[in-house]
């Protein structure tokens, strides 16, 4: 599987040491496997830095594969009260869930912080919250939160510079 990540720079060796901590997952590598939403990822770097790439990965995961066996693995299925109970509890700068290697879901849509505002002054309630964070068009993440699973399972293949 091919998976993608949009920055302002090709980033052939990723590094943990760079991320970010309030992000949907929490500090790590965030990939997705549509090449379309790295893309757009990118294009935020461009109001800010000279350029945009997306920056292309081999995820070296097999069906017959050891990950699950090797690494704690989670994926929301869905946008549902796990999902955003670990959003916001990473969002601010809490996450729950630390034992995980990789967490795959969906993506928070842009209006996040004023969704989750709403939510913390009990505003709305969670049904209320997961479906104004939910994206209305196909996305997925990848977040990738220990350097031993990037340096195993990710072999960068490309870095394509985005108009």
């Amino acid at each position: 599987m091919i998976l993608y990540h949009g920055s302002y720079t090709a980033i052939r060796e990723p590094d943990l040491a760079f991320s970010r901590l309030r992000t949907d997952f929490g500090r790590g590598f965030y990939l997705t496997p549509l090449k379309t939403q790295a893309v757009n990822w990118s294009r935020r770097f461009l109001r800010v830095h000279s350029k945009a790439v997306v920056s292309s990965y081999r995820f070296l995961s097999r069906p017959d594969d050891k990950l699950a066996e090797n690494f704690n693995v989670l994926a929301f299925d869905a946008y549902n009260l796990a999902w955003l109970n670990s959003i916001t509890a990473c969002r601010l700068g809490r996450p729950v869930d630390t034992e995980w290697d990789l967490v795959i879901g969906g993506v928070a849509n842009d209006k996040v912080f004023d969704s989750l505002q709403l939510y913390f002054d009990n505003l709305i309630g969670p049904d209320d919250a997961i479906g104004r964070l939910q994206y209305s068009k196909p996305n997925i993440q990848y977040c990738f939160k220990t350097q031993s699973l990037i340096d195993e399972y990710l072999q960068f293949v490309d870095a394509e510079v985005i108009e």
